[in-house]
């Protein structure tokens, strides 16, 4: 055993510890190899234990277990990346609550954790996202809102075919967002059933990846149902202000999210960061690495 193995050990066994403490209430371990069941055996931190893991089959293991589990993207992120991404999908899925303690253990991709930071919900991130703000409201689906976030971090990541593209998607509030909007292409959507057309079915999310090379936004109702792709924002908002060097679509997300009451996902075509606008207002931003070649 390498000293750097016997030192991952220990680190991790401290962590296991300060998970014990009665202040902590989740201990999230962004991570696909799972702890040592030795490691665990016995220890009080054991009930607070949630993996974020890449794949549906490592979590559905973890489930079968009787451990909570959560799927997150495959990409290597940064380190406070993959913790933001884990938390607004275990947020979304009601995993943690207002005012929980969670320590979170990470690494990068096919490395041990070798980074523990403790986040306090309701409290921040970092400079660019405050937990809080990710609370969406009860008329959104958050089934919905996870697999659109996960989506809009794939287009971010993958673009179309070796090449990097942008795209705008709108959620909620459809029928004003359809008043302050027009068709600026054939809506591939049309005519097909609200069964067949749901983002919570893979098969629209690949369509979806598909179709975000067409100029315009895709409007998406609350329960997940795609209305229409490749609309023009007509709203807008000379009081809402965005940072420097953003540009038209996140001006157009910003200006659709002040006038109605939906939320916009924007994939930015040059870096592939993704941005969550709410109330013509930034939420949740979530940066790339590196894209894929």
């Amino acid at each position: 055993m390498s000293e750097n193995t016997k030192f991952d050990r220990e680190f991790l066994r401290s962590a296991l510890s300060l998970a014990a403490k009665s202040d902590v209430d989740h201990f999230l371990y962004i991570c696909d190899t799972p702890i040592p069941p030795e490691e665990l055996r016995g220890r009080p931190a054991r009930k607070k234990l949630v993996y974020a893991v890449t794949l549906d089959k490592l979590a559905q293991e973890h489930q079968q277990r009787k451990v909570r589990a959560l799927v997150i993207p495959a990409y290597d992120y940064s380190r406070t990346e993959r913790v933001k991404v884990a938390l607004v999908s275990a947020l979304s899925q009601g995993a943690f609550k207002e005012g929980d303690l969670v320590l979170c253990m990470t690494g990068r991709v096919g490395r041990a954790p070798d980074t523990l930071m403790q986040m306090r919900i309701g409290g921040s991130l970092d400079d660019r996202l405050a937990i809080e703000g990710v609370k969406l409201g009860e008329e959104f689906n958050s089934q919905v809102v996870d697999a659109l976030i996960q989506l809009a971090l794939q287009i971010g990541q993958e673009g179309f075919e070796g090449h990097p593209i942008g795209t705008i998607i709108t959620i909620g509030d459809h029928t004003t967002v359809l008043e302050k909007s027009r068709q600026m292409t054939i809506n591939p959507f049309q005519g097909l059933s609200e069964a067949e057309r749901n983002v919570l079915d893979p098969k629209i999310r690949e369509a979806i990846k598909n179709f975000s090379v067409l100029d315009g936004a895709f409007v998406i109702r609350e329960d997940g149902v795609v209305l229409a792709a490749g609309r023009y924002l007509s709203a807008a908002d000379e009081a809402v202000k965005i940072p420097l060097g953003l540009g038209a679509r996140h001006a157009a997300a910003a200006g659709i999210t002040s006038t109605t009451h939906s939320i916009a996902l924007v994939v930015s075509q040059t870096s592939g960061a993704v941005r969550l606008f709410k109330g013509g207002n930034i939420v949740l931003e979530l940066h790339q690495t590196a894209r894929r070649t």
